[in-house]
């Protein structure tokens, strides 16, 4: 059966600050030499999906930079291809929202166009590496017009979004915000059937301030919904904290293994040629990521460093994120510390964020 795919990328969070001063929460960098949005794209296409639409906020040109035509993806084609189509100017209306029913409804001629049985619809600040094919099949199987995808977790009190309740024969019987111990974790991924999208449209359409997922949450009653266990490791990417936790997580060995070392479905990027890395005598490395084109005089550890980045003699980083041409000073300590691209830390200076929250320093800022 067909399946094209639809990227929500209009949301982010104020809880990132200046992160997302200049970008949307989908083009923020991760992992040493990724852009989020990555991911969901690699999803797409590694799962045959050449149709694919992003939904891309009014502070996109970061988003537009990196995506281009979608060529790494190769997406850059005459049938099908990437398709880019603005979302509304209002499109977080809650804390939480992926999937704002007004942004369907102004892309709606991309769901008419096509003659696709299915759409794979996604969110794009999640670090995962799935095979849709399972998921394809499982629906077609199902005969149920929506199958969301979700992920068992120990504890449901450290995340943030919707929990399904699924019964014996893997329907959902009910849609919550709030779990305690194992539970259910929806995925901000669900596939439905186009035409049940189109009729879906229709109905709700009054409603179009909502987000679908809360609109189906509240019309349990009428709604046939099924699901997929995703048993793979999942990166949930909703404020600063989780960020810095989730690029963390590519220090662990078997993580970054399954996210980044399958010839099968390798996560594709922008690419940008750099010299290899630079240690000096006085390095010291420890259970890092160090990207290409960086120069590493200090000490690192438990942390993500991305291309060209220097790193003073007797300088320490801790526990940090710190994004590309960035300059860390002799002597300086960074410790829970999230710092964006061309940052400037001088000599000597001592910066410790706590570890629910990190420091944020925002774009070509000097401290």
């Amino acid at each position: 059966m067909k399946t094209i795919g639809l990227i929500s990328a209009n949301y982010g969070s104020s809880s990132f600050g200046a992160l997302l001063d200049n970008r949307t929460l989908a083009s923020l960098p991760y992992g040493g030499r990724y852009r989020l949005i990555d991911f969901a794209l690699s999803n797409m296409t590694n799962s045959g999906i050449t149709t694919v639409g992003i939904i891309a906020p009014y502070n996109s040109g970061s988003l537009i930079d990196h995506i281009g035509i979608g060529s790494p993806w190769s997406l850059g084609r005459k049938s099908g291809g990437l398709f880019l189509m603005p979302g509304s100017a209002y499109g977080v209306q809650a804390a939480g929202s992926r999937f704002l029913l007004r942004d369907l409804i102004k892309a709606k001629k991309f769901f008419e166009r096509d003659d696709a049985d299915y759409v794979i619809m996604s969110g794009s600040s999640d670090v995962w590496n799935i095979d849709f094919e399972p998921l394809i099949k499982q629906h077609e199987k199902s005969g149920r017009p929506i199958t969301m995808v979700y992920k068992k977790v120990p504890r449901g009190e450290d995340y943030f979004g919707y929990f399904l309740n699924i019964d014996e024969d893997g329907k959902v019987t009910d849609i919550r915000e709030e779990a305690f111990g194992w539970a259910n974790y929806f995925a901000d991924c669900f596939i439905i059937d186009r035409d049940y999208m189109l009729d879906f449209m229709s109905w709700f359409g009054p409603l179009e301030y909502m987000d679908m997922i809360q609109i189906i949450q509240n019309n349990m009653d009428t709604m046939d919904l099924g699901t997929f266990e995703f048993r793979g490791y999942l990166g949930k990417i909703k404020n600063p904290a989780d960020l810095l936790k989730v690029n963390q997580a590519m220090t662990d060995y078997d993580i970054r293994n399954e996210v980044f070392c399958n010839p099968e479905r390798p996560i594709f990027t922008k690419t940008q040629d750099e010299a290899p890395v630079f240690h000096l005598p006085e390095a010291d490395v420890r259970n890092s990521v160090i990207s290409a084109g960086c120069r590493i005089e200090g000490r690192v550890e438990n942390s993500i460093i991305f291309r060209s980045v220097n790193v003073g003699k007797g300088a320490v980083i801790r526990n940090s994120v710190i994004m590309m041409h960035g300059e860390i000073g002799e002597g300086a300590v960074l410790d829970n510390v999230i710092a964006d691209k061309y940052v400037k830390i001088n000599d000597g200076v001592k910066l410790y964020g706590g570890g629910g929250e990190p420091i944020i320093i925002g774009k070509e800022k000097t401290i």
